[in-house]
């Protein structure tokens, strides 16, 4: 009787664990709303560069909100600016390369 009582539980566990996977899937898809417009600003200039930087903390913020850990939310933020400046640095060099091309001709 042991063993089937420890089949029963387990099987009650893996039924839990496969119930909680599309929660895990909504929260992904609730942060995958997250988005940061650039297409407004000049990412070559100072006021753009800031503009760039106050729109990251905010989807920072935002992404994040639902971390109640101080520590971990701190490093959610962090993540989040560090992908985005790693994101925009891409663009800011195209960005860069369009207006020496356009500056040469």
């Amino acid at each position: 009787m042991t063993t089937n009582n420890f089949v029963s539980r387990l099987s009650s566990v893996a039924m839990l664990a496969m119930a909680a996977l599309p929660i895990v899937g909504l929260a992904s898809a609730a942060h995958a709303e997250t988005v940061v417009r650039i297409s407004d600003i000049n990412l070559l200039s100072p006021e753009g560069a800031a503009t760039f930087q106050q729109r990251a903390e905010i989807a920072a913020r935002n992404y994040c909100g639902d971390v109640y850990s101080l520590n971990a939310r701190a490093s959610c933020r962090a993540a989040v600016k560090a992908e985005l400046s790693d994101k925009v640095a891409t663009i800011r060099a195209a960005q860069l390369e369009r207006a020496s091309t356009f500056a040469a001709r």
